[in-house]
């Protein structure tokens, strides 16, 4: 996993190579040029809060824009707090495929592994 550390000091948030090359081939399929990936923390799931990736065009007042390799990594105000220090990955392998986020600031998740507090 190789990580661009120089950048996490704007959005707190680390997006390897990986998952880098991973937004870029997601984003040449939607054929789009103007979308960033929105990483959010939201109310939700079985252990309180719950992590949301998706592409957006908005700029929505404080956001913080991260430049990864030509993907823009972007960040609301409220969630900053709950990423500082997550690194986003992307994993393929026969087990599982998908995005993966480890969040050292979360203290515990639910089995599902898709919420945590």
């Amino acid at each position: 996993m190789t990580v661009q550390g120089e950048a996490q000091t704007k959005t707190g948030v680390l997006l390897t190579d990986n998952a880098a090359s991973k937004v870029k081939s997601l984003l040449d399929q939607e054929g789009r040029d103007d979308l960033a990936l929105r990483i959010a923390v939201q109310p939700g799931g079985c252990s309180g809060l719950r992590y949301q990736l998706f592409f957006d065009e908005r700029s929505l007042d404080g956001d913080t824009v991260t430049d990864f390799g030509g993907v823009s990594v972007v960040v609301d105000r409220m969630s900053t707090p709950y990423l500082h220090g997550a690194t986003i990955d992307f994993v393929d392998t026969i087990e599982k495929q998908g995005f993966t986020i480890d969040n050292p600031t979360a203290t515990g998740s639910c089995a599902c592994g898709d919420s945590f507090h």
